[in-house]
């Protein structure tokens, strides 16, 4: 077990919770920007608070829906593969992608899973690299 983590239910609500963090702060800088410019002048402030209200939500919701599936994949695959090792990130990336494409049909969900897949082994294998130049 990772020693440096909370136990696997606690672990799900936590990811939950700084994934909607994550995705509701990234939102209301993306949505304020947008906002601002999408406005007309003399306008702009109202704007930019309206699309950061009605959108940062919106954004925050969908990378906690993220993280829940994310976080119980990898801790079922932590509970049956009894490891807690850098393919349960791997494949959890890819149940992840492939569940949350899965309205699209078997194919889309194919290639997402596969891109969610290779981005997490990119993660992954960037932090086991950077990991062992720190400690060199």
């Amino acid at each position: 077990m990772d020693q440096g983590r909370d136990p696997c239910p606690y672990r799900i609500l936590d990811d939950v919770g700084g994934a909607f963090a994550m995705g509701a702060g990234g939102g209301t800088i993306y949505h304020a920007v947008r906002g601002w410019r999408n406005s007309p002048r003399g306008e702009r402030m109202l704007g930019m608070t309206t699309a950061v209200k009605a959108r940062a939500p919106v954004l925050g919701g969908n990378f906690a829906v993220w993280g829940l599936l994310f976080s119980s994949f990898d801790c079922t695959l932590a509970a049956i593969r009894r490891k807690e090792d850098p393919w349960n990130s791997i494949l959890s990336g890819a149940a992840t992608g492939g569940v949350l494409s899965a309205r699209m049909g078997v194919r889309n969900m194919m290639k997402n899973a596969v891109v969610g897949g290779a981005l997490l082994a990119l993660i992954e294998g960037a932090s086991i690299l950077i990991t062992q130049k720190l400690t060199q």
